[in-house]
């Protein structure tokens, strides 16, 4: 069983974030989440979800698992903010300009952003998978900058040499690239051949 830090930032596509989150816990693997409030608000418009406050509590009723465990942003004293706290990665999806540009300029103003940080700094595998176009030069130098450091960046951009038939298809490919990057076994996709 693998140990991983998920956030979900208040950009456009959170249905790759529960999507990514589904198939990890599926596998048995350990999911520290942290969903920022923008992102409930996502939630509550794209995915139609109800989420009271405060919104972390009410995010058990659509992931009930015992491997999950989920954090508020504003708690930058949880553990997952720790060096010490050992993960295999952490993943960033969908990740909003405002979450990469904190990242990119170490920033560590909420538990997002602190748990990002010690992934840089303990040198630990982080994915971010940015969801916005057209993209700015602001943007594709910070892109540059995480990468430059050893981030990998995903856009969130689907393939179309399989004929995917359903949005869920176009998703399971965004979040198979995930996998591959985080060297996870996965069939989220059929492959190229």
């Amino acid at each position: 069983m693998n140990r991983y830090i998920v956030a979900i930032t208040g950009a456009s596509g959170v249905i790759y974030g529960v999507s990514l989150i589904k198939t990890l816990l599926k596998r048995g693997d350990e999911i520290h989440l942290v969903v920022s409030d923008p992102a409930c608000l996502v939630m509550q418009q794209e995915l139609g979800w109800t989420l009271d406050a405060p919104p972390q509590i009410s995010l058990r009723h659509y992931f009930s698992a015992d491997n999950l465990f989920l954090y508020n942003n504003a708690d930058i004293a949880a553990g997952i903010a720790s060096g010490s706290f050992i993960t295999d990665g952490m993943i960033i999806i969908p990740c909003s300009m405002s979450t990469l540009a904190s990242v990119a300029m170490g920033l560590s103003g909420n538990l997002i952003e602190r748990a990002a940080d010690v992934m840089l700094k303990e040198h630990r595998p982080l994915v971010i998978v940015p969801r916005e176009t057209p993209l700015s030069s602001i943007h594709l130098r910070n892109m540059l900058t995480l990468s430059d450091m050893g981030v990998a960046v995903v856009p969130a951009m689907p393939a179309f040499y399989y004929d995917p038939e359903s949005v869920e298809e176009m998703v399971a490919f965004v979040v198979g690239k995930v996998l591959d990057v985080m060297k996870i076994p996965h069939e989220e996709f059929r492959r190229y051949k």
